[in-house]
């Protein structure tokens, strides 16, 4: 082998290894505008696209990244909402865009369930929202958020006429559905709006996170529910109880609903309904097929994010073509600078299209598009569209080139690979921001008050540069700002001075280490306990701890290594910033033992209980096996009880573990 080939043979990994990286940057990215901003960037092909890719990586090398949106659901909530957990956790779904893929779902069903049944739905594209009752009454309503605590919305939803406020069924019942704005109320809307809706899944996400509820009765909102999460005193042994369960207690559920023993049937159902969804009152995207059985949906489980029992369908995207302008070119966070399409408008699917995003100058090339010439666009339900290919060139189209300096700063660019990189790391506004936005959120510095319109402010006005510069701020220094009165700039500054006592694991986050999110941030405070350790870690220390690779383990490193990074940790320290030290298990009552949940348990989510075992020292896991200490069984245990019995674990109940933690 001479040394070119092995450089190939070397370089390969490292190159699947920073294209992961970069489809985690972008996600992210688009995943926050889309749940978070409620403005996408990108259409949910485009989207899709850079998702499958991600997961064949991900398969193929065998390497998940901490911070991969594969391990996650959803996005964010908006801080303008009080936060509520939800009491069961909401899962997203696994979806499949071939009649192929669909049937091995049906393949893995019909091994893992004797004569299994179908439910067939309509794939609502609205938004989220989880409706609770006690005593037949309806008393809040919450977002899906990031599927674990959402957004309390209960005002809202109050004025969604569809949504009962009593109901027939006495007990605690917690129902998810779809908020939908129909086309019919999207149409009547817009005539008489003084900004008209682009679409009504925009419509709809607008009008639940206002904050004004009479806005959110003017767009006359319909609620469509198709799952159970609780129901107290209740027991369900088919999806197609549940549904007629929920008829039963005046809740919408759309006006479809099968029941299918082949994939031959769903196949010919979602076929019907492709042809016929332009023409339905509501916005639909696919369709969704669950296991109709309940009973043995526990055993076939659920991953990090998706039911295995459920699989949605993803209909085929629309496309049209229109004339690409302009690009214009946007810096992010990490410097990285992307193309923007700006088109021609054009109506597709219910809105005007006017912008779509390029990743690089290398899928500029490779779609062949040129300014001034006519570009295929596809869209699926979303503002933004893909740009897929070159429709027609003409004489006076011209070759989209890349820019020399950053369109920010004017800073000369740095390329690396197919991207473009803005190096000018204090001198570039948007990248100065965006690093001070990731300090002060929620999971980090949690700094109340300061909002990107904020840090862009202080920015120009303030000088602030560093994330020391926040804490070093002065009343007087505020109140010659504009929009800065004497109770705004004292609120301030007495969020500034609350949040210098910060966990470690937040502080960590809040420094913005490459590929350093949420979780890997605690698992480097759990190992090194203080600041002091972490910042004299050594490569083979932090690449030992479990789920952190060498090129993350590289990241840290470097980062306590660099001279500005140091100088920015020692002035947090200088300005009053307190690091707690992480704390482990409170008790070790149960150390060394596991723990394998089933059913429903009487007082505790199975979140919460998970989290007073690991709270004591004890550890969980999802299926029973010779090394499960107990089995904690609730209500309607399924085959993980029976496991237990045959393998002799002893089995107790709620009040059993709770006395064992006294």
């Amino acid at each position: 082998m001479n040394m070119k080939d092995s450089e190939k043979i070397n370089k390969k990994p490292q190159d699947e290894m920073q294209r992961m990286k970069q489809l985690v940057e972008e996600i992210l990215m688009h995943n926050k505008n889309y749940y978070e901003l409620d403005n996408p960037t990108i259409s949910d092909k485009e989207w899709d696209k850079l998702y499958d890719e991600l997961l064949s990586l991900e398969k193929k090398t065998g390497i998940v990244l901490p911070n991969s949106p594969s391990q996650r659901v959803g996005g964010d909530m908006l801080d303008k909402f009080v936060k509520k957990k939800h009491e069961i956790r909401l899962y997203s779904l696994n979806k499949v865009r071939t009649f192929a893929d669909l049937g091995s779902f049906f393949d893995d069903m019909e091994k893992a369930v004797k004569n299994p049944t179908f439910a067939v739905e309509y794939k609502f594209d609205g938004l989220t929202i989880v409706t609770e009752y006690i005593d037949g009454k309806f008393v809040s309503a919450t977002t899906r958020g990031n599927g674990e605590v959402g957004e309390d919305v209960t005002e809202q939803v109050r004025t969604i006429h569809s949504v009962p406020l009593e109901i027939p069924f006495k007990h605690h019942l917690i129902v998810q559905g779809e908020g939908m704005m129909t086309n019919k109320a999207f149409k009547q809307y817009n005539k008489t709006a003084s900004e008209p809706l682009k679409n009504p899944r925009n419509g709809v996400a607008g009008a639940i996170r206002n904050l004004n509820p009479k806005e959110t009765a003017r767009r006359k909102l319909d609620y469509f529910c198709y799952g159970i999460l609780l129901c107290d005193g209740k027991k369900f042994t088919s999806q197609a109880q549940m549904h007629d369960f929920l008829v039963e207690n005046g809740f919408k559920t759309g006006d479809f609903f099968e029941i299918v023993k082949t994939r031959e049937e769903a196949e010919n159902l979602i076929r019907k309904i492709d042809k016929v969804k332009n023409s339905l009152d509501v916005m639909i995207d696919g369709m969704v097929v669950k296991l109709n059985q309940v009973t043995p949906r526990e055993e076939i489980g659920y991953t990090n994010k998706f039911p295995k029992w459920a699989m949605a369908f993803k209909f085929e995207a629309e496309e049209v073509s229109t004339m690409l302008n302009d690009v214009v070119w946007q810096v992010g966070k990490s410097g990285k600078v992307t193309p923007i399409a700006v088109l021609e408008p054009v109506e597709l699917a219910g809105a005007t299209i006017k912008r779509a995003t390029l990743n690089n100058i290398e899928d500029i090339k490779k779609k062949n598009v040129f300014l001034k010439s006519r570009v295929f666009i596809r869209r699926s339900n979303e503002v933004i569209p893909e740009v897929l290919g070159l429709a027609e060139k003409y004489d006076y189209s011209k070759e989209i080139l890349e820019p020399k300096t950053c369109p920010c700063c004017r800073h000369k660019l740095v390329k690396k690979g197919p991207l473009l990189f803005c190096t000018n790391f204090f001198g570039c506004k948007e990248q100065v921001v965006a690093r001070l936005v990731n300090f002060v959120s929620r999971e980090a510095f949690n700094i109340e008050g300061l909002s990107e319109m904020t840090l862009n402010q202080f920015y120009d006005d303030l000088n602030l540069r560093h994330f020391s510069d926040i804490f070093k701020l002065k009343k007087e220094q505020l109140m010659g700002l504009e929009k800065f009165a004497d109770k705004k700039a004292k609120n301030l500054l007495d969020s500034i001075e609350k949040a210098k006592n910060i966990e470690f694991s937040r502080f960590i986050n809040a420094l913005g280490i490459s590929e350093v999110g949420v979780k890997t941030a605690r698992d480097l405070a759990k190992h090194f306990k203080t600041l002091e350790n972490l910042r004299k870690a050594k490569f083979e220390e932090v690449d030992e701890i479990g789920d952190i690779g060498e090129v993350i383990a590289h990241n840290v490193v470097d980062f306590f290594a660099d001279k500005n990074n140091q100088k920015e940790i020692d002035s947090l320290l200088e300005v009053g910033v307190k690091i707690e030290e992480e704390m482990g298990a409170k008790t070790s009552k149960l150390a060394g033992l596991t723990f394998v949940l089933t059913g429903t348990l009487p007082n505790y989510s199975r979140s919460d209980m998970s989290k007073l075992i690991e709270e004591n020292g004890g550890k969980t896991a999802s299926s029973v096996s010779k090394n499960t200490s107990y089995v904690l069984a609730g209500e309607e245990a399924g085959s993980k009880l029976q496991k237990a019995k045959e393998l002799g674990i002893k089995i107790i109940d709620e009040n059993e573990i709770l006395k064992m933690m006294k």
